[in-house]
């Protein structure tokens, strides 16, 4: 029999099958026993089985278990795309989402569960003056601005609501706000997936501490001092604060693969000689120095090279019985005791064209030194204090007005330079980047940037909520209605220089793959009806609720967007391929294809679909075909079947 499609995704749902196999005796009827759950684990728990609350230490604050349940309710409506507002659409692998982005998390679960490698969120920083999310999460745009008190009963744009710290539950709201979006964000990162947060002073401490909840404890990978106004602030009262921070967790430690940045400027100085074929060197003393330097610490690090300066010709030797014309070379430390070398006496044979002999006159001794190479250096490893000059707030502000947009149109924006460190540190050419506090789009802005730098085709998904500019203010007056068109439009103009600004060898390299483009989807109500619930005993009004239910579809739904959202609950992307099957004459068929999905899905939305099409259908047995209920006979849904999997609507 063909199953009906469902419009829901409940968060916990893998959550709870991954329960069912370890426990399956707390399930009954398909329900978890809470009661048969702490049975089966009271031998664990049952030291102290009581206060458990007093025995475990953890962050608490008022609103925790409802911002819990936030995460696990499912979402309320859908997404749907809005043609024309991107760049490239048909082909494009990037994204860009208008709407709240707890919603938007939720909406992502099924498609990209697993498949984002890195995030980077820049959230309100709760400096008290600052706009807050509210904790009615997850209501369509209007009715947020409402519960925010944004906008009025009447529709009218109010102020904007201020978390003030005489309120009482200063750090509460904030944290209420994060945890279910982190928790969410938390199951869309690959197994090797980060997550980057900027965060200032304010609520560094609690960002801590709920992502060691969140991620673990043994996850925390480091918090980034990010020197962005080297001269401090001004107007703080007591300290000039001068940074920001980067608080940094991988979603698996132990999987992560974490890179380092390109040597500066200063440091390729250093290479300042040049072998016969062109290469740079350096000449860096074999001599080990600091801990563990002395002969009887390695013994086997201490040998000898037999060296003749008529010749030039040398080679090392356990045996301190130099032939004729040959004099012994030895680590010898400033303090004429004998050290050792950093290579053992076989990798010195083996790199004996990379050795050099050298009269050190200063210490007026020989010694060995090693030629370093600039194109065999390791990436290095990153401090946790940033005071690169591309991470300067000033440097944020000048990227924007680059691409020719005015200052005050939107302040402070983040600098390429920071995302693009955090992106070089963890993700490979191929990945998913996901911003969902992603403001004037600089994540976007990086995520191409480094494309065009290196030939990748890392591709970004960018979430904001369509917040509306002051009409008194200068990006209003610019033409920019809300945040997200000032987004949109530097994607645009990023986009544009980026690939302009590639000389012909780069261009040659990426013309093929530098992807610059996005799709636009926006957060809209469900093609589904909302069931309501019947508390009533009128039997004849009960039948009549549900016989408006036998369509389970909205009046004047529209077809992609119904596409979209069938892509959404089946697990597929939404770069996903979308192509129309032309072999049919007489039904329209659409089949849905990804990369993260074996399987594809055609779908027809006809509301008759005829015996030939069913005929003609060539799906494999992994292959879904989703229809409406009743455009296909209870005999072709059974030929249906025989075919693939067959979901109706």
């Amino acid at each position: 029999m063909p199953q009906k499609l469902r419009p829901s995704y409940k968060f916990n749902e893998e959550q709870l099958k991954q329960l069912k196999q370890i426990v399956p005796e707390a399930f009954k009827d398909g329900m978890l026993d809470y009661n048969s759950l702490y049975d089966a684990l009271k031998d664990y728990n049952e030291e102290d089985s009581f206060d458990m609350d007093d025995n475990f230490y953890g962050l608490y604050w008022p609103g925790k278990r409802k911002a819990k349940r936030e995460a696990a309710k499912p979402p309320r409506g859908t997404l749907i795309p809005v043609k024309g507002d991107g760049v490239n659409e048909e082909n494009t692998k990037n994204i860009y989402i208008e709407g709240e982005n707890l919603e938007v998390l939720k909406l992502m679960q099924k498609s990209y569960a697993g498949k984002v490698k890195m995030i980077y969120i820049d959230p309100p920083y709760n400096t008290g003056n600052d706009f807050v999310y509210n904790d009615d999460f997850s209501e369509a745009t209007e009715s947020f601005g409402k519960a925010t008190g944004q906008i009025d009963e009447q529709g009218v744009e109010q102020v904007k609501n201020i978390n003030s710290r005489a309120g009482g539950r200063f750090h509460s709201k904030w944290l209420s706000m994060m945890y279910p979006r982190l928790k969410l964000a938390h199951s869309l990162l690959q197994e090797d997936g980060v997550i980057f947060i900027s965060i200032d002073d304010n609520e560094v401490a609690q960002l801590r501490k709920i992502c060691d909840e969140i991620y673990g404890e043994e996850n925390f990978v480091g918090c980034i001092a990010n020197i962005n106004n080297p001269k401090g602030r001004s107007d703080d009262k007591y300290l000039a604060t001068a940074h920001e921070y980067l608080s940094v967790y991988a979603k698996n430690v132990i999987s992560l693969e974490w890179y380092g940045f390109e040597p500066t400027d200063e440091i390729i100085r250093r290479y300042n000689k040049i072998d016969k074929h062109g290469n740079k060197y350096r000449e860096i003393d074999l001599r080990k120095t600091g801990e563990s330097d002395l002969r009887e610490d390695r013994p086997n690090l201490f040998y000898y090279f037999h060296y003749n300066e008529q010749t030039g010709d040398y080679y090392p030797s356990r045996d301190n019985n130099p032939p004729a014309g040959y004099k012994s070379i030895f680590p010898q430390r400033e303090d004429l005791k004998e050290g050792n070398w950093r290579w053992g006496l076989e990798t010195a044979q083996k790199q004996i064209l990379d050795l050099i002999p050298k009269f050190m006159p200063t210490r007026k001794i020989w010694g060995i030194m090693q030629k370093d190479y600039l194109s065999l250096r390791e990436l290095i490893k990153p401090t946790s204090a940033w005071t690169f000059k591309d991470v300067n707030s000033e440097r944020g502000s000048e990227n924007f007005i680059d691409l020719g947009f005015e200052k005050r149109i939107f302040p402070k924006p983040k600098p390429v330079g920071t995302i693009l460190r955090t992106i070089r540190l963890c993700s490979k050419q191929n990945d998913i980047i996901l911003d969902f506090f992603s403001g004037s789009s600089t994540t976007a802005h990086a995520v191409m940037q480094l494309n065009a730098e290196d030939g990748g085709n890392r591709q970004f998904i960018m979430v904001q909520l369509p917040e509306k500019c002051d009409e008194k203010s200068e990006a209003f007056k610019s033409g920019f209605k809300n945040i997200c068109e000032i987004g949109k439009e530097r994607i645009r103009r990023a986009g544009k220089k980026i690939f302009e600004s590639q000389d012909s060898a780069s261009l040659s390299l990426c013309e093929n793959s530098l992807d610059i483009g996005f799709k636009v989807y926006r957060t809209s109500a469900s093609n589904y009806k909302k069931w309501q619930n019947y508390t009533g005993t009128d039997i004849q009004e009960a039948e009549d609720l549900f016989a408006q239910y036998e369509n389970p579809l909205v009046d004047n739904w529209k077809e992609e967007n119904l596409l979209t959202e069938i892509m959404l609950l089946e697990g597929f992307s939404l770069d996903s391929a979308v192509t129309i099957i032309k072999d049919f004459k007489k039904n329209k068929v659409t089949q849905i294809s990804s990369n993260f999905c074996e399987h594809s899905l055609f779908i027809c939305l006809d509301n008759t679909i005829h015996s030939e099409t069913i005929m003609t259908l060539m799906l494999s047995e992994h292959d879904i075909f989703i229809c409406l209920d009743n455009a296909v006979t209870d005999q072709d849904k059974a030929r249906l079947d025989d075919k693939g999997l067959i979901k109706t609507i």
